[in-house]
């Protein structure tokens, strides 16, 4: 064996082993630090350097925990750390301890990683067998320490002042890099000019073309300017977690280590492999700093809505101190101060009007262009713009209770919260950089064993493109980017996202069910007509002023919009409402009470008919149908068991109704209201808003059961609501949408959040998640694609067909281009606007009127059987949520009966053959069709991706 075979041998060997080692290195198990427990709290300290030290920490579940971020460097990159699934962003100051409390968490992985998704790191918190432990809080919203404006406004002035001091940094960096690269390509490249360089030879500047010239050039740029990649490089090599900068450090040092080989010891290599590459190593650390230079201030465009937020509210407010009005810190004041703002003037804290009269601009926390007259007892907002008029009003919220601190907590925990396609990229991004490593390794061993002479520096060249080329930060930054800039863009327009994962469900949205009262209608219905029981058995008649009075006082406890209607037509007649003894509600039937010693029950007629005359009722049943008819809701009050009137109470639609309902139509999104309304009632509100389905006479406790039977269909179902009543439904939906206008319970449960409650907000928070969605595809294709066309080209591909090789110079400036890419293809979602139309079509099945039957006829079963309880009971009326879900189901499953009966045979979707539906194997249910299996294995291939099979069938 020659001696060139045994240099190939020990090189294939010692790759071999180097391959090993690295695969050990970054996938073998880390070491685990236990947390110490004192005085009840769990602590532990990471040390942030180029890394988390320890990278995984072990807790016991049911045990707070304070967590110490001893940061020791400064920059960008570690400025943050996030707990993703906590909702959870601090800023860790450079060269300072940061501490962070957390409360005590279930069992399971929470993972955390910095601001730019590139140092990661694992809390596992162990005990209670995964289920959470006593005193332990929901993760969901345990992230959202209420923080007043003054600590965000702290906090914000701290992370911007860092960010402008690594901006400076960078800029000072790639001044010296480029005076210094500039002349070192100039050197390295005029000579290759023929006439150029056999001028530069003979003339007296031949003392430019000596290599120690290029090594003095390139020293500050190695040395200087990339200290930092360097540093963070090999730190994140020494924490088993190697990333983009390692990528880079390891090969422009090897780049350099030859070029100086070549310099000082040039007869170690062979005559034509002399040539050094020092122009290399410059260009591709002055083109990575240039790159982080326009991702730092591209990333900083990605918090102006925050910054926006922060700055909104006043500085300082003008307080009334008995008969002066002092100016005082907004921080300082108490909730019950009275405020004077007077026009021009940004109100300081929430509160209600006690005086005066004016339009107030809420745009920026509602995204409502026209302002809103406000006067005495209206509601306003901290942070809004009095315009007009002079207002004074009582202080009710203040610091972190306010809306705007709300909202802030609310866009903060959605930036930093992850979205389910982001572990696609973070699975990728776990293994990307020994991938890279083993390529660039293997790429030297493939080019010495069989490239072209000089083959050991053609190789070492390939390896080192290998290495620069790849860009993992592109990656890293492909999801979070995204989502940040969305976020911040929904606040702008008054859509409020709970965290990512209601961004990206909101794009998969393919059925909106709307709650009726205060969703669809303005919520503040009105009585129109009071039809009383004449002397001739009809109801035509006008109502006394005492029954009046009798039925106002029993609805006067209610919260109930309808009841609020009836207590307003009373006070219209100027009537003193006298008070009700007893009191019983029932949520979605009526009220009884007794006033005056009379039994008062009003309500439904079928909560009403228990206490009523038969013939009374069917009597008003005729009122009823016409009060219907007209769009109205008719209610019942019986007096001491007669049915003293039919109340016909209107609601009106909101203005932007049917133009929303439209929008969504043109989307191919279906819609349903969902009301306890009767169904001839709201039968004609829905045709008013254009609402295409109605599922009318729902008690609230079925809300929730129609949305999973919609659900489990094959729908991917949103539910707009604003009361308390809808909380279950919202939830239960993929994607809960609650008015901001509503109650604090529903917005409490909701995915999503409308400030300003208009319904063309459902259509932009569904647009922006398709927008963010079709972003961030686009970010992981530049990243994956690039990658993925750059390596191969970069290890020498090309070189067999046409002989192409890529220069490192390129190399370094591809990889600084595919993050920049990606971040400002991030910011394009800053130009997001609501009044577009969107490039999206939904393409779900229709939704089949004839399930929406059986899910009312389930629904009347569900009442009928109820109602039988109720009268068995003596009073309770309520039934258990799983009879009503198993009483849906088997009136779903009986019309899925009958269609079976009578369908012909049909094609099994998976493998083309013929099914009788009467005997099929397996079946179905997908976006309301029904769909059968000649054998079970063909249903399972189905369940992997149903759409699929549905287009194709």
């Amino acid at each position: 064996m020659g001696a060139e075979q045994v240099t190939t041998v020990v090189i294939i060997v010692v790759a071999a082993l180097m391959s090993a080692l690295l695969l050990w290195y970054c996938l073998a198990p880390k070491r685990a630090a236990r947390a110490d427990i004192d005085g009840g709290v769990q602590r532990v300290r990471i040390a942030v350097k180029g890394g988390y030290d320890p990278g995984t920490v072990v807790v016991r579940a049911g045990v707070p925990t304070l967590i110490d971020f001893d940061r020791r460097e400064g920059g960008e990159c570690s400025s943050h750390v996030v707990f993703p699934d906590l909702g959870i962003d601090v800023a860790l100051p450079a060269f300072t301890h940061t501490e962070l409390r957390l409360p005590a968490l279930a069992s399971g992985e929470y993972p955390f990683a910095c601001g730019m998704n590139m140092l990661h790191g694992m809390l596992r918190v162990q005990g209670g067998d995964g289920v959470a432990s006593e005193g332990t809080v929901d993760t969901r919203t345990s992230g959202a320490v209420a923080e007043s404006e003054e600590v965000l406004r702290a906090r914000q002035s701290a992370e911007d002042a860092d960010r402008a001091g690594e901006i400076r940094a960078l800029i000072r960096r790639l001044i010296v890099g480029a005076s210094c690269t500039v002349p070192l390509l100039l050197v390295a490249m005029l000579p290759m000019i023929p006439a150029v360089g056999a001028w530069m030879r003979t003339s007296p500047i031949s003392w430019m073309l000596s290599p120690w010239l290029q090594f003095a050039l390139t020293v500050p740029v190695m040395c200087y300017c990339g200290w930092p990649v360097h540093r963070t490089g090999w730190l994140a090599i020494a924490h088993r977690a190697p990333e983009m900068n390692s990528l880079v450090t390891l090969g422009t040092i090897a780049a350099f280590g030859y070029s100086l080989v070549a310099t000082a010891w040039p007869g170690l290599l062979p005559a034509g492999a002399r040539e050094p590459y020092y122009e290399a190593v410059g260009t591709i650390i002055t083109l990575m700093i240039l790159g982080q230079l326009l991702e730092a201030k591209a990333r900083a465009g990605t918090g102006d809505a925050i910054r926006e937020l922060i700055g909104l509210r006043p500085d300082t407010a003008h307080v009334v101190r008995g008969e002066n009005v002092v100016p005082i810190a907004t921080a300082d004041i108490a909730v019950g101060d009275i405020i004077e703002t007077r026009p021009g003037e940004r109100l300081p804290v929430d509160g209600i009007v006690i005086s005066g009269s004016s339009a107030v601009d809420e745009s920026m926390i509602t995204g409502e262009s026209l302002p809103v007259a406000k006067s005495a007892g209206d509601a306003v907002t901290g942070a809004t713009m009095n315009t007009t008029g002079a207002l004074r009003y009582r202080a009710t919220r203040v610091g972190a209770d306010t809306v705007l601190s709300g909202i802030i907590r609310l866009v903060r925990a959605a930036q930093t919260s992850k979205a389910p396609i982001q572990r696609i990229a973070d699975k990728v991004a776990g293994v990307f950089v020994p991938s890279v490593v083993l390529i660039a390794i293997w790429t030297f061993v493939i080019w010495w064993c069989t490239g072209a002479q000089p083959r050991g520096v053609i190789g070492l060249i390939c390896a080192i493109c290998v290495l620069v080329i790849a860009c993992p930060c592109a990656l890293g930054l492909a999801t979070p980017l995204s989502i940040t800039t969305a976020t911040g863009r929904g606040a702008r327009h008054g859509v409020l996202y709970r965290n990512a994962e209601a961004i990206e469900t909101a794009a998969k949205i393919d059925v909106v069910v709307f709650d009726k009262t205060g969703t669809i209608t303005h919520g503040t219905p009105h009585v129109t007509h009071i039809a009383a029981l004449g002397a001739d058995g009809a109801y035509s008649a006008d109502l006394d002023d005492a029954t009046l009075a009798a039925v106002a006082a029993a609805e006067a406890q209610s919260e109930h919009p309808l009841a609020r209607a009836v207590v307003e037509a009373a006070h219209e007649r100027h009537l003193d409402v006298p008070e009700c003894l007893t009191f019983t509600s029932v949520p979605g039937g009526g009220v009884r009470a007794d006033v005056d010693g009379q039994r008062i029950v009003v309500g439904s007629d079928r909560f009403v008919e228990a206490d009523a005359r038969p013939d009374d009722l069917d009597a008003a049943r005729e009122t009823m149908r016409l009060i219907a008819q007209d769009g109205a809701t008719p209610v019942l009050a019986a007096v001491d068991g007669r049915i003293a009137a039919v109340f016909a109470i209107r609601d009106t639609i909101k203005d932007d109704a049917r133009a929303a309902i439209d929008e969504l139509h043109r989307r191919g999104i279906g819609t349903i209201m969902l009301t306890g309304d009767n169904r001839v009632t709201a039968d004609t509100i829905a045709h008013e808003a254009g609402i295409a389905h109605t599922v009318a006479d729902v008690r609230p406790e079925d809300k929730e059961s129609v949305i999973r039977a919609l659900r489990r269909r094959g729908f991917h179902v949103a539910m707009v609501g604003d009361g308390i009543n809808d909380a279950p439904a919202l939830a239960g939906a993929d994607l809960g949408i609650a008015m901001g206008t509503g109650t604090d319970v529903a917005i409490e449960a909701a995915d999503v959040t409308l400030m300003n409650g208009s319904l063309r907000s459902v259509v932009t928070a569904i647009d922006l998640g398709h927008a963010t969605m079709r972003n961030i595809r686009q970010n992981l294709g530049f990243a994956l694609g690039y990658n993925a066309l750059g390596i191969p080209v970069a290890a020498g591909c090309l070189y067999p067909a046409w002989h192409l090789l890529l220069n490192p110079m390129i190399a370094g400036a591809a990889m600084a281009f595919s993050s920049l890419s990606v971040v400002l293809n991030a910011n394009r979602l800053r130009g997001f606007t609501p009044d577009r139309e969107r490039r999206y079509t939904m393409h779900a099945a229709p939704i089949a009127e004839s399930e929406l039957e059986a899910l009312r006829r389930g629904i009347a079963r569900a009442h009928n059987e109820g109602d039988s309880r109720h009268m068995a009971t003596e009073g309770d009326n309520t039934m258990a949520d799983d009879t009503a879900e198993e009483i849906l189901e088997d009136a779903i499953n009986e019309q899925l009966r009958q269609e079976e009966e009578d369908a012909d045979d049909v094609i099994d979707p998976v493998c083309g053959m013929t099914v009788d539906p009467k005997t099929a194997a397996a079946k179905r249910v997908w976006q309301g069709r029904t769909v059968y299996f000649c054998n079970p294995h063909c249903a399972e291939v189905f369940d992997e991706d149903p759409a699929n099979y549905i287009d194709k069938d």
